[in-house]
């Protein structure tokens, strides 16, 4: 039988479907809420790093308005450093590199261009990315958590 494959019965089937220890238990349920946590969030930076590559030139002025020293570099830079992570926590390879990439770009990209308390007038653009990027700076912390956990 090496290198054969076979189809398992309905009997068979049904029994580890009933096993309750595997098949609903609280920690299957939530490992994978976590995994679909972090597939969600992994796509979601890289999805965003997406769309700053398809307007490099967009991004690199609004890193030069936040006063980003060598926006030309810094931009592309930080995208890519986004995109690698956002896939690496997505496909949970490399969790730890991964992890602290979207750490590090976060913990760098949020006060720095996201500075609404220095804006003159209405800074309800700013402060809504500085709170969104703080939201998914704590979900970075705890996926990086999980990464040294595991």
């Amino acid at each position: 039988m090496t290198g054969e494959h076979r189809l398992f019965t309905p009997a068979e089937v049904s029994s580890v479907m009933a096993d309750d220890s595997t098949a609903d238990s609280p920690a299957s349920t939530t490992a994978r809420l976590s995994r679909l946590g972090r597939v969600l969030f992994g796509l979601g930076l890289a999805l965003q790093a997406s769309e700053d590559f398809r307007d490099m030139e967009d991004s690199i002025e609004y890193a030069e308005s936040a006063g980003v020293p060598a926006p030309e570099l810094a931009a592309p830079f930080a995208s890519g450093m986004m995109l690698v992570g956002g896939l690496g926590v997505a496909l949970w390879r490399l969790p730890r590199i991964a992890t602290g990439a979207v750490v590090t770009f976060l913990a760098a990209v949020t006060p720095t261009m996201h500075d609404f308390w220095n804006e003159e007038g209405d800074a309800g653009g700013e402060r809504l990315a500085f709170f969104g990027n703080l939201a998914m700076f704590g979900a970075a912390l705890a996926f990086l958590r999980e990464a040294y956990r595991s």
